[in-house]
């Protein structure tokens, strides 16, 4: 069974809202991380995904359609696997870029 390429921003925005119901400590600590709060902070606030973010998250999920239907998946889990990539990069692509001022 193959699985398509997943970035970690996601988890780790469920995670800081998970952690905000049930540890505001953890939440502080995942908004507050070096490297990964401010791409947290940017979405929690104003929904916003940044352009380099936005290009490795559609590569990724276009790589991994692509080694699918290289490793002969059956063309439905190519499809449908396309098909979800396709909206959900839609969706990542629709957002803004920049936080606002």
């Amino acid at each position: 069974m193959a699985l398509p390429v997943m970035p970690t921003v996601p988890f780790l925005l469920v995670a800081a809202w998970a952690f905000s119901h049930s540890s505001p400590e953890l939440r502080a600590r995942i908004r507050n991380h070096p490297k990964y709060g401010p791409s947290v902070r940017a979405w929690q606030e104003d929904g916003v995904i940044s352009v380099l973010a936005k290009t490795w998250a559609v590569l990724a999920m276009s790589a991994g359609v692509g080694l699918s239907w290289w490793l002969g998946m059956p063309p439905w889990v190519v499809a449908t696997q396309a098909i979800i990539c396709t909206l959900i990069a839609i969706f990542v692509v629709s957002r803004p870029s920049r936080q606002r001022p």
